[in-house]
């Protein structure tokens, strides 16, 4: 046990630390602890087999999935805070279109593309593989654009679409796997279940969207009872908590699947939360800096967690290749139709694709559902290349689309020290 909090004492300080040495290079601070996460991984220092310093198996990493998961069901109560009704009422109907069609053209030209790298070389992937591939690159990383817009305060007609687009992306990601994999699973083996296809995903949804409605009523209505800032805020972590460990649950009813999506489930939390309570916008500030030291945590542990080993297999380096060209042209041209479509300004169309590109937890989890599929080893392996590799350019790139247009302050010298000081 000791060894596991060393581990996470080596982990929040290295990644503090390797952000001092970004910052001299201009690059947002996730990609610092996302890099000190592969060096205290089992594939650097990790390796060294010395106790507490740095990860020394993935198993070890894997270990550590109940703060990820809490760390993501953070974000995610988070973002819910970004469907107030003044946003939706402003640009809800923009971003529904805008996050249905750029989600639905990326797993399209995925697809396209890697059927047709199936018709040239059949032993390189086959078709099951190639669409549940499609499916999974129209998932985009909440996590890493919630950091990057939080670390230099952006604000702006871009940011507020960004982060609507992003949280409905998630909803679609899910139904376009669970049908794509369904189809897969289907040209594997031969038969089609209409349940796995159609029903169950459905269902996901709507218990997912039922759950966090609930537990945000629910929060909202106990909130009442407390009245200092210290003790709302702590039954806000506690319903956070909670609201968790409920979407973790999974059983059956009369031969049906039934489970909840974590992300969908916490954020439907946070926007009931943040439109039935007066204060809550105060309390989401405060709940931000409670959990700074635990969403470090998740990036630092998220690329711990990334397999060095795949950068030996050619086939998988091919792949992934393919795949991250593909999944970048749909998401950039895909999200540029479709702001079109939605009358966006030009600044808007140019660059929201772009801050879509960030790839990482949810992408993750549908490749180790993929992995149960005949050759599924090589789309397990395909998408922890492409998240090596957009989780660690992404944030920079989405940083310089902001940037781009005028969403992100210039950074100053401000010293917390200081200002406490003067107070």
């Amino acid at each position: 046990m000791q060894i596991y909090l060393i581990c996470l004492a080596v982990a929040l300080v290295g990644g503090l630390m390797f952000s001092r040495v970004t910052k001299l290079l201009h690059l947002p601070a996730v990609t610092a602890y996302l890099v000190a996460g592969l060096l205290l991984g089992p594939f650097c220092l990790g390796a060294l087999n010395l106790p507490g310093l740095g990860f020394n198996s993935l198993e070890q990493v894997e270990g550590m999935s109940i703060i990820t998961q809490t760390a993501l069901g953070f974000i995610a109560f988070t973002i819910g805070n970004e469907f107030r009704l003044s946003q939706l009422k402003a640009m809800g109907s923009s971003a529904i279109t805008i996050g249905v069609l750029q989600a639905v053209i990326t797993t399209i030209a995925v697809d396209a593309v890697l059927i047709g790298l199936h018709l040239c070389f059949p032993s390189v992937i086959s078709v099951p593989c190639a669409l549940t591939l499609g499916a999974i690159a129209s998932a985009t990383a909440p996590a890493a654009t919630l950091m990057v817009v939080r670390q230099y305060k952006a604000d702006g007609p871009l940011t507020r679409l960004l982060m609507l687009v992003v949280a409905i992306d998630d909803a679609v990601g899910l139904l376009l796997f669970s049908v794509s994999f369904g189809i897969a699973t289907a040209l594997a083996h031969g038969q089609v279940s209409i349940l796995g296809v159609v029903v169950e995903p459905i269902l996901e949804i709507v218990l997912s969207l039922g759950l966090g409605a609930a537990m945000g009523w629910l929060l909202n209505w106990v909130e009442q009872f407390f009245h200092s800032r210290s003790k709302r805020l702590t039954i806000s972590v506690a319903f956070v908590l909670l609201t968790v460990g409920l979407s973790m649950l999974k059983f059956e009813v009369a031969g049906i699947h039934c489970g909840f999506s974590l992300l969908l489930v916490c954020m439907m939390t946070g926007t009931v939360f943040c439109n039935v309570c007066d204060t809550s916008e105060e309390l989401m500030g405060r709940i931000d800096g409670w959990t700074m030291p635990l969403n470090i945590l998740f990036f630092v542990i998220s690329g711990a967690e990334l397999d060095l080993q795949i950068l030996a297999n050619p086939v998988t380096i091919l792949v992934g290749v393919i795949y991250i060209i593909a999944r970048s042209a749909g998401k950039y041209y895909g999200a540029a139709v479709s702001c079109r479509l939605s009358k966006q300004s030009k600044p808007i169309s140019d660059n929201l694709g772009i801050t879509l590109l960030p790839q990482a937890g949810v992408a993750l989890g549908m490749a180790l559902t993929a992995a149960t599929l005949p050759d599924g080893a090589l789309a397990r392996n395909v998408v922890l290349f492409a998240v090596l590799v957009y989780e660690l350019v992404g944030p920079s790139l989405t940083k310089r689309s902001l940037l781009a247009v005028g969403e992100i302050k210039p950074e100053g010298r401000t010293s917390a020290r200081k200002l406490n000081e003067k107070a």
